[in-house]
C-alpha cells in the first residue's frame, strides 16, 4: 500500500453540481452527492454513491485490477437502452485508508457511456 503525497497527490471533494452518466438514452445514474477524486495528474474522477446509480442495469463481471494507492478494484458493465458497455464501471469496495471516502460509489469510463454530464 502507497500513501499519497507531495510526488503522488490524492484529494477527494464533494462535486458542486449534480452529476447523471448516460447510456442508450437512459440514465445510470444521477446524484448530487458525487465526490470529485483528483489523482496526480491523471484527468478528475467522479464517484457516484451506488444508491443514486440504476444497479438493476448493471452486471458485475470477473475483471480486477490493482492501485498501489486505492486498492483493488471490481468491475461491472452496463445494459441499457439496447447499448451494452463491456466493464464500463469500475469500484473500490474496501478501499485503502486515505481514500475510505470513495467506498460505496462507483466510477465510469467517459469513452464506455454516452456521457457523464456535470452541471
Amino acid at each position: 500500500m502507497k500513501q499519497p503525497g507531495p510526488d503522488h497527490p490524492i484529494t477527494i471533494t464533494p462535486t458542486p453540481q449534480r452529476v447523471r452518466v448516460l447510456l442508450g438514452g437512459q440514465v445510470v445514474a444521477e446524484t448530487t452527492r458525487a465526490l470529485t477524486l483528483q489523482e496526480a495528474s491523471y484527468p478528475a474522477v467522479q464517484y457516484i454513491p451506488r444508491e443514486d446509480a440504476a444497479m438493476a442495469l448493471l452486471a458485475r463481471t470477473p475483471r480486477s485490477t490493482h492501485c498501489p494507492y486505492k486498492g483493488d478494484a471490481s468491475y461491472f458493465s452496463i445494459a441499457a437502452g439496447g447499448r451494452q458497455a463491456e466493464n464500463a464501471v469500475w469500484s473500490y469496495e474496501s478501499p485503502y485508508p486515505a481514500v475510505a471516502a470513495i467506498a460505496g460509489h462507483l466510477a465510469f469510463y467517459p469513452d464506455r457511456v454516452d456521457a457523464i454530464e456535470i452541471g
